[in-house]
């Protein structure tokens, strides 16, 4: 009786498919509560895919399963009885809802097939995070999670196993321990499980050479360290695996033991970047580049910490990619030198200035990069806001927090405010100050020196100085630089109004004063204090596009990588209008580009690029409007060959390439605000 009343409250639950399918973030559930096991065959040369899902759900809980609308349901089944195809439109997915909880263990076992479309090795980084679709082909096969290619379980963590069958000559692989691997010459099999809440699964295959490797992790266990490289770059696998093991080493000193068994890197035919629990995919030719091993694939492995071992809360915005870029790319440039450091601090917030308003949003909004202006607050100023708490927590307070967050929330979906908890419980401080204006205000304080006088005290000197800050005020440590005749000091002012003064007591006469030099504080930076970088009119919708040439190939060519810069269609405007106060982006061969520079008395191309290479880029201040961005081109082959590569330099101000290559890059200096001291 207990089952016929299950099944008919099933069956009532099935009735009606959603027209438009949400894919919800992943929510908190209870570790093990459901398990997924799957076996699937994949065909890459005939791009097809049959599978089998066995889902044993442990606890009663609302349920919803999803699976595309190109995949047919051959067989679908719950405890035994029959659960329909999911959807009476063949142009719907597959949606199956469980409004009711269970009031048992149940299964469900779901016989699928379908096609699977043709791998597309043009698609460039951006793409391919803005598609997420399952493809195969002879140089591989992708099934991301989003792409709906198997039945997913919606809103909930899984644990999952699951079993791949690939003809001979492709190898795969999914996130987690690998529990089996046969080879013959007919087919590959591989199996995997992943024992803890996973949010999805992923899975990768292609026509690898496999090298292995196992490192001692702490307290002596094991890791199985992996590289599944296409044959072009096998020859690459002794530095990956090299670089894991050091970047392992390096974090479970900072945080804890590495949380998993194994850890592979994965070549993906397509530019890709993904970080997934257990491994990381990447391009092929981001593989090849010789400073990847020093830099993103710390990152990666890092990873496996945060996002992919304690899971970020995507309802009240993603922390783990500021904490994973700090704990990373920052952190590797501050082992490189304090200049490295400042000059990345610089950085965040040159980019964070070239946004306009309404391109900015509070880090609660942030849940995955999906432009660069997303990139500019999920990563860098959350990644700023840990180094702002470890200034004022200081280092040892801030090591402890973090090894309590891994401690205490492994596996677990975590908020900022779980984060927050967190490091209050560890320091003793109240930090909701902190946290709230960080984390729920849009934009970031522009501050001023007002008034810096001196004055005679005994045999010293006082200083006093009258800050202002934009309204409504922030809770803010300012770093207040005072330069004497002989030395510069640094002196913390606690600023809490939109204007306030200090007095500081001083043995030196101080001669000039500066706000925050070292670029220790997200803030606005002032006008003039930096100069411009491309990313100015990559970000700003305002941008226009004067192309310097009739010539219809090289517009055409030019369009397209205006397209690829600003990630939209660009505004384009006539090379003989005046200028107007919006950013504007230059594209011409050299001798348009300097002919027209001329005829508009600008300054010519700068000495740090001149003609150096096949193609120049570089930016321009002025006076009476926002920057100018030039790209400059030998011929039409050179203008061609920066579509791929010149989106990734936005952060520089001028650039020189020979094809492809950047042969030279740079910034030009922060132009630090030094204030005279008036004597009273």
């Amino acid at each position: 009786m207990m089952f016929m009343f299950i099944r008919a409250c099933l069956l009532l639950a099935l009735i009606g498919f959603m027209a438009t399918p949400v894919y919800s973030r992943p929510v908190a559930v209870k570790f093990n509560d459901i398990d997924y096991d799957m076996a699937v065959k994949i065909d890459p040369i005939n791009r097809t895919i049959e599978g089998k899902s066995t889902i044993t759900v442990k606890q009663p809980r609302e349920l919803q399963l999803m699976l595309g609308a190109a995949f047919e349901v051959t067989e679908a089944v719950f405890n035994d009885g029959p659960l329909g195809s999911g959807r009476t439109d063949p142009h719907q997915p597959h949606v199956w809802n469980m409004a009711s909880p269970f009031r048992q263990q149940i299964q469900f076992v779901i016989h699928w097939r379908g096609p699977l479309l043709p791998l597309d090795t043009a698609l460039d980084h951006q793409q391919t995070l803005g598609r997420p679709v399952a493809v195969t082909g002879e140089a591989g096969t992708f099934l991301p999670d989003g792409a709906n290619w198997y039945p997913r379980v919606l809103g909930q963590l899984v644990r999952y196993k699951i079993s791949i069958e690939l003809p001979a000559g492709h190898k795969g692989l999914a996130a987690g321990r690998l529990i089996e691997e046969t080879e013959s010459e007919q087919h590959y099999r591989a199996s995997f499980e992943f024992p803890h809440p996973a949010e999805g699964i992923d899975v990768m295959a292609g026509p690898y050479v496999i090298e292995s490797t196992t490192h001692q992790g702490r307290n002596n266990s094991p890791i199985r360290l992996r590289t599944y490289f296409h044959p072009e770059i096998s020859n690459l696998s002794g530095t990956y695996l090299d670089s894991v093991k050091r970047y392992l080493d390096m974090y479970e000193s900072l945080i804890g033991a590495y949380p998993y068994t194994e850890f592979s890197v994965v070549s993906s035919p397509t530019p890709t970047g993904f970080g997934m629990p257990t491994m990381t995919y990447l391009g092929i030719d981001v593989l090849k580049l010789p400073f990847i091993p020093a830099t993103s694939l710390g990152h990666e492995v890092l990873h496996n910490w945060w996002g992919n071992g304690v899971y970020a809360d995507y309802r009240s915005g993603n922390w783990s990619e500021g904490l994973t870029t700090f704990m990373a790319d920052y952190a590797y440039k501050e082992a490189e030198s304090s200049e490295a450091a400042r000059d990345m601090r610089v950085g965040w917030l040159r980019d964070f200035a070239a946004l306009q308003p309404g391109q900015d949003a509070p880090l609660t909004a942030f849940t995955s990069r999906t432009h660069s202006a997303s990139k500019i607050v999920g990563y860098n100023k959350a990644a700023m806001l840990f180094f702002m708490l470890r200034d004022q927590l200081g280092e040892a307070v801030f090591q402890r927090a973090l090894a309590g967050l891994w401690n205490t929330r492994r596996f677990k979906v975590t908020s900022w405010q779980d984060v927050q908890k967190l490091f209050e419980m560890i320091s003793g401080q109240n930090l909701q100050p902190f946290f709230t204006q960080w984390l729920e205000r849009a934009g970031a304080p522009a501050i001023a020196i007002n008034a810096a006088k001196r004055d005679a005290a005994g045999s010293g000197h006082q200083l006093t100085l009258t800050l202002a800050q934009s309204a409504p005020a922030y809770q803010l440590r300012v770093p207040i630089a005072i330069q004497s005749q002989d030395k510069t000091e640094t002196h913390w002012l606690d600023l809490s109004r939109e204007q306030q003064t200090f007095t500081l007591a001083l043995a030196e006469k101080p001669l000039a004063v500066s706000i925050d030099p070292d670029a220790r504080v997200f803030r606005q930076l002032l006008r003039n204090e930096a100069p411009p970088i491309l990313r100015e009119a990559m970000v700003n919708p305002a941008t226009e596009t004067m192309i310097l040439t009739e010539n219809a190939e090289v517009r055409k060519i030019a369009a397209v990588l205006a397209e690829k810069l600003q990630q939209r269609a660009p505004t384009l405007s006539d090379s003989g209008d005046q200028l107007s106060a919006s950013p504007t982006l230059i594209i011409g061969l050299q001798s348009d580009v300097d002919a027209w520079l001329s005829t508009r008395k600008l300054p010519p191309r700068p000495e740090q690029v001149g003609i150096t290479g096949t193609a120049q880029v570089w930016t321009q201040g002025r006076d009476e409007g926002a920057s100018l961005a030039v790209i400059s081109a030998k011929d039409v082959a050179s203008l061609e060959a920066l579509i791929r590569p010149l989106p990734h330099y936005g952060r520089q101000s001028y650039i020189a390439f020979e094809g492809r290559q950047a042969i030279l890059k740079g910034v030009l200096p922060l132009n630090a605000q030094w204030i005279k001291v008036d004597d009273h």
